[in-house]
């Protein structure tokens, strides 16, 4: 009697190009200087956007008061549509954004941006109190100070979002390799700060 191999059921704790958008919060460029590591955490935002862009996943971005703060940095700008203009901390402000994705059956949100502790975690306990799952990639966010953006990621994950990284997540999008979108992701991986 032979046996024919089956598969394990994804796991409804991962993301998938389906189901889950990307959301960058204010990365402008009169903000980015004070962050702790910026260039990494740009870095790490401008490849999570080029994978989004390989696997199919929707984006959006926001700005902090842009009257005032300026717009978002050129680097990810080229990558992103008009992003919204809000004047509260959190993203919930902009619920078209959210509205959309709920349309489109996404209800999965990997928060990155700046700054951790204020607009980000913000935008993350609202998004989970609207009843999305929320991600956020630890090193694709950032903040002033060291202590600041600890904490705001312990009381995410406290609050039941979920931590991941840039590559675990470009991973966790692409699920197989061999396959053409999976040697671009790999590409994207293997890339250093430069």
């Amino acid at each position: 009697m032979s046996t024919v191999p089956t598969s394990l059921p994804r796991s409804p704790e991962l993301m998938s190009p389906a189901d889950t958008a990307l959301l960058v919060v204010d990365v402008q460029a009169k903000l980015i200087g004070a962050i702790v590591d910026h260039a990494r955490v740009v870095w790490n935002i401008r490849r999570l956007l080029d994978a989004a862009k390989i696997l199919g996943v929707p984006t959006a971005a926001t700005e902090q008061y842009p009257a005032a703060l300026g717009p978002t940095v050129p680097e990810l700008a080229e990558r992103l549509a008009s992003p919204a203009a809000k004047l509260t901390f959190s993203c919930g402000e902009c619920g078209s954004i959210f509205d959309g994705w709920r349309e489109r059956g996404v209800f999965k949100v990997l928060v990155v941006g700046i700054e951790t502790h204020v607009c980000v975690a913000q935008t993350a306990l609202d998004l989970l109190a609207a009843g999305f799952r929320v991600y956020v990639a630890a090193d694709a966010v950032g903040a002033p100070g060291a202590l600041d953006h600890d904490v705001a990621l312990h009381r995410l994950d406290s609050a039941g979002a979920t931590l991941t990284t840039t590559e675990a997540a470009m991973f966790e999008w692409c699920q197989a390799a061999g396959t053409p979108v999976f040697k671009e992701i790999l590409k994207l991986v293997k890339e250093q700060l430069a």
